[in-house]
This record gives C-alpha cells, sequence and structure tokens, in this order.
C-alpha cells in the first residue's frame, strides 16, 4: 500500500478538483469502485435461447459464464435482461423456472418474452371464439393471454372425427355425425409448429374456407378469410442434432401454399409475432423500460443489444427494429426543428403524419432507446464456415432467404452488427462498448 499510496493521493486531489470536495474512492466512477447502488445501466439486453444459451434441452457451457457477470453478489441483474425467444408451446413461467435452472440465476416470468406475447394487446380478439394450433397447454396459453373462449384442433377433430384423414389407422370405423356442438370460430391462432401436421393442416384450411362453420361445405371464394394470427416464424431452429430442425416457419410455409393452391389466393395474416416482427422488438424494448422502473434505475435505456444466432430471424430484426429506432429519431428531430422555425404559427400548418410513430406506442408509450444493436453467436443456426465465403458483399446477395413470405429481404438487414464465438464473449463486448464495471 506504501508504494500506491501517491498514487492514491493524486488520484484523490483529481477527485477532489473534479466534484469540488473530498470523497471516498467508492464514490467515485473514475476509480472504478462505485458501488452497486450508483451504477445505473443506459442499456438493456435481449437473449434469444436456443442456439444462443441452449442446444434443445442441453445447456451451451458459454451460457452459465456469461450470466454470472450479469448479476451481483445478492443474486440480482445489473442490466435489464429480456430473453425474447420465438417459442410458444408454454408459459412464461415455466419458461423462467427452465432458464433459471440451466443458467443458475433467478429469472422471472416479467423477464421471458415468447413469440405469442404480444397477443395480449389484442384485446378485440379476446372475447371472440378462437381456435389455437400448436403443442403444449396451448389453451391454458391462450387463457393466461386474456382469451376466454377458445377451441383446440383436438377438440375441433373430436367434434368432426370425419375432417382427419390423412392416417387411416385413426380414421373413425363407423360413419359418423359432429359429436359436440362447437361455438363458430372467428379467428385462428397459430401459437407454434404442431405435433400432426396433416391434420392441423386440413382443420385450419377447412375452418378458413367454411368461414368458421365445419357443418358447411368450403366457399373457396369466401374472401377475405378469418382473421389469422401467427406467432413464431421461424423456418428452422437449432436442437441437439448436426443441423437445422424445421420450425413454425415451414409449417406456415405449407399453410400458405395449400390455401393458395386451393383458392388461387394468398393467405393473408391479421399478424406475424416473434422475430423478426417489429412488433415483438417493440414490446421487448417496454419490458425492458418496465425492468429497469422496477429496480429505481433512472438513466433512460437508450441502447438495447440483440443477441442471437439466426440471420434471418434475430439478426434481421434486430436491425429492422434499429431502422424504425433511427428514422424515429430523424422524424423527432425534424419535428423540432420545425416547431422552431415555424416560431409562433398555428400548430395546425404543421405536419400531422409524425403524430403517431405507431399504432402500438399508444398501448405500450413511445419507446426511451435510441438504437438495437444486432450480435451473431456462433453456436447455434450460424456457421461461419458455410455463410461467409471470401467475398462477403457477395454471399449477403447470393444467400437465400430464409425469412417469412411477408418480410421483403434487404441485405442490409441480414448483416451482423458484430460476430462473436459465444454469448459470454457477446456480453464481455457489450460491456467493452458501454465501458460497463461490475463492481
Amino acid at each position: 500500500m506504501n508504494i500506491l499510496s501517491p498514487f492514491y493521493r493524486a488520484l484523490s486531489s483529481v477527485c477532489t478538483r473534479q466534484f469540488g470536495r473530498r470523497i471516498r474512492l467508492s464514490e467515485c466512477g473514475m476509480c472504478g469502485a462505485a458501488s452497486d447502488r450508483k451504477v445505473q445501466p443506459g442499456f438493456g439486453l435481449l437473449f434469444d435461447i436456443d442456439g444462443v444459451l441452449v442446444r434443445g434441452r442441453t445447456p451451451i457451457p458459454a451460457a452459465k459464464k456469461a450470466f454470472q457477470k450479469l448479476v451481483n453478489a445478492q443474486g440480482q441483474f445489473v442490466v435489464p435482461v429480456v430473453f425474447v425467444t420465438n417459442a410458444g408451446n408454454v408459459l412464461r413461467q415455466t419458461k423462467a423456472d427452465q432458464l433459471s435452472h440451466i443458467l443458475g440465476v433467478s429469472i422471472s416470468q416479467d423477464q421471458v418474452m415468447m413469440s405469442h406475447s404480444p397477443l395480449k394487446m389484442f384485446k378485440k380478439y379476446h372475447e371472440k371464439c378462437v381456435l389455437v394450433s400448436g403443442q403444449g397447454p396451448v389453451l391454458d396459453i391462450a387463457k393466461n393471454l386474456g382469451f376466454m373462449k377458445v377451441v383446440s384442433i383436438d377438440m375441433l377433430r373430436e367434434a368432426f372425427p370425419l375432417l382427419d384423414m390423412v392416417d387411416h389407422n385413426r380414421r373413425p370405423k363407423l360413419p359418423s355425425s359432429p359429436i359436440v356442438n362447437l361455438p363458430k370460430i372467428e379467428a385462428v391462432i397459430l401459437f407454434g409448429e404442431p405435433i400432426r401436421w396433416e391434420t392441423n393442416l386440413q382443420l385450419i384450411t377447412d375452418i378458413l374456407l367454411t368461414n368458421g362453420n365445419l357443418s358447411s361445405v368450403h366457399q373457396n371464394q369466401k374472401f377475405p378469410h378469418l382473421p389469422l394470427l401467427a406467432c413464431n416464424m421461424d423456418l428452422m431452429w437449432m436442437a441437439e442434432a448436426q443441423s437445422p430442425r424445421f420450425g413454425h416457419g415451414t409449417f406456415l410455409v405449407c399453410l400458405e401454399n395449400i390455401y393458395k393452391k386451393i383458392t388461387g389466393k394468398e393467405l393473408k395474416y391479421e399478424a406475424l409475432m416473434g422475430k423478426p416482427s417489429e412488433l415483438t422488438y417493440h414490446y421487448a424494448e417496454y419490458l425492458i423500460r418496465q425492468q429497469a422502473a422496477q429496480r429505481g434505475w433512472r438513466t433512460p435505456i437508450t441502447s438495447l443489444y440483440a443477441i442471437g444466432d439466426n440471420l434471418m430471424t434475430d439478426i434481421y430484426g434486430a436491425n429492422m427494429y434499429n431502422r424504425y429506432l433511427e428514422e424515429r429519431t430523424a422524424r423527432k428531430s425534424s419535428k423540432a426543428v420545425a416547431k422552431v422555425a415555424a416560431g409562433n404559427r398555428s400548430s395546425a400548418t404543421l405536419p400531422q403524419e409524425d403524430d403517431v410513430d405507431s399504432a402500438w406506442e399508444s398501448e405500450l408509450a413511445p419507446p426511451s432507446a435510441t438504437s438495437c444493436k444486432s450480435i451473431l453467436v456462433c453456436t447455434g443456426v450460424y456457421n461461419p464456415h458455410t455463410e461467409v465465403p471470401p467475398d462477403a458483399n457477395q454471399a449477403i446477395k447470393e444467400t437465400v432467404f430464409h425469412g417469412h413470405r411477408d418480410f421483403r429481404f434487404d441485405p442490409a438487414l441480414v448483416e451482423p452488427g458484430h460476430i462473436v464465438q459465444d454469448v459470454d464473449a457477446a456480453v464481455e463486448l457489450v460491456f467493452q462498448q458501454e465501458k460497463f464495471l461490475i463492481q
């Protein structure tokens, strides 16, 4: 300590000049020893799960190491963290419990965003009779989101046993008429990939072509069809296998093409959610703000970092949301300049088109974030050995677009801000970028 004493005296002198009083070194951010109470992050982290933290049910080794850096001695997160997954086959609390076990830290359901989480905002459908497709506790998931009248594919098949005919072993032995009087379906919600694709594809198509009444015949000319809301557009996802597996996006491709082949018309979605949908990032940013407020952090969360393994969902979505945030900031700056230039003129003379930046801002409040930076890890869908040829520019142009049909391919949106080996390296990178020191 004697050797370092001159250094500490000099540093104390600098701090005195800086703050106008003698202070303890632990109070000074310059000294790198500020207490947790003083550290208030201005950024939040959005983590994908499959291919970033786990592969199937197997934890990725770097995940636990990364999360040890994200909590303090009391087990509290030192930055706001939200897990943004396209999975939709479990309740948020179940996923939070799974993550807590895998990562060795306490995670609440308020930190978990499933692909279907934004459905809470679709209140105009909550009192309608909806058909839900997927696997897992779909009825519980729907009711947890606010839907009051829910019918599953299994309930539909039981009521109309003659409609599911692909599997000969499941066909009814004797002719039968409808067993249960189900109400007319008024909307269809697709949570995720089902187990028996042929059954779901057949019955969803039947519902769309009969306008929700399976007792009637197909009406191919009935258009527009019933409202269709789909969660999770991942064409593929990474489990324990060496190569990616079919995801719900593949199921949607099947449904879209069957519908178009039968009717000659495009299948229309009332809403698409889950990454890369902009709505998903609006909701995730809202959860980040909520978390910061609950912790009493007053510093605005201006930067988001989205960490994922899939160019077509994680990176595309984060970059698209970043573009939205940049354009929103530019519009607000332009409006501010216009107001100054207008002086005392009536506000009626100013452009009004920017008064509402997004239909969801009235529901979620405007974002505090001004950027969303994408970080790609190499532990999941992305393969650095096959997807980065010598000419990266040409490679991106020639990439097969695995995104959803309704999303335009833009080469700039699949360019990650950073590429790192794993999630631990991603957290290290963010801390460096933000000059964030944990004490």
